[in-house]
């Protein structure tokens, strides 16, 4: 259910994502919801948040384990990229559905903001790591996740995978002059 609940956000928001909506993604009997989250939808969308920014920093510090700064960023844009072009332009970042929601949704922005803090934190101490002075490597990190999270929005709203393509043409360059300054 928290898979089918992260992909229904990821299209819809959680505002137009109903617990039917859920069930019937999932293929699961309707009572197993309530089972399973008793806190009702509130619940879902924070559970589902907090799932979909641990996977995704997962992800980042995976694969800056395995190259760096530059290398993973080009990654997420090319998994983002996929997931635009799989959706028809429907698929957009889960965790920020969470940060956009409101009402009775404030510990679900709560944790998209926490998310969001770890994934530029992961970044940051790649940078680092690689001589580049910490605060410019928080900038970079800050500027990084913001741009490509302001990008999935620009390419669903145009339906066109364009401002993706040159944000992370954009932050490769900015990240590996960063990193070759700082090796000088």
């Amino acid at each position: 259910m928290l898979t089918s609940a992260i992909a229904l956000f990821r299209e819809r928001g959680i505002d137009a994502t109903s617990f039917a909506d859920v069930i019937e993604r999932a293929e699961a009997p309707r009572g197993s919801i309530y089972h399973h989250f008793p806190g009702g939808k509130t619940q879902l969308a924070e559970e589902a948040t907090r799932t979909a920014g641990g996977l995704m920093e997962t992800l980042i510090e995976s694969s800056l384990a395995q190259g760096g700064p530059s290398e993973t960023l080009a990654r997420l844009i090319g998994m983002f990229r996929r997931q635009l072009l799989d959706s028809d332009f429907r698929s957009g970042c889960p965790v920020a559905a969470g940060a956009l929601e409101s009402g009775d949704f404030a510990a679900v922005r709560e944790i998209a903001g926490e998310s969001f803090t770890a994934w530029e934190d992961a970044i940051a101490a790649a940078l680092v790591e690689r001589g580049v002075p910490s605060a410019r490597a928080e900038s970079l990190a800050t500027t990084a996740v913001t741009a490509i999270e302001g990008a999935l929005l620009v390419a669903r709203a145009q339906r066109s995978v364009a401002a993706l393509d040159r944000v992370g043409a954009e932050l490769s360059g900015l990240i590996d002059t960063a990193v070759d300054t700082a090796r000088r």
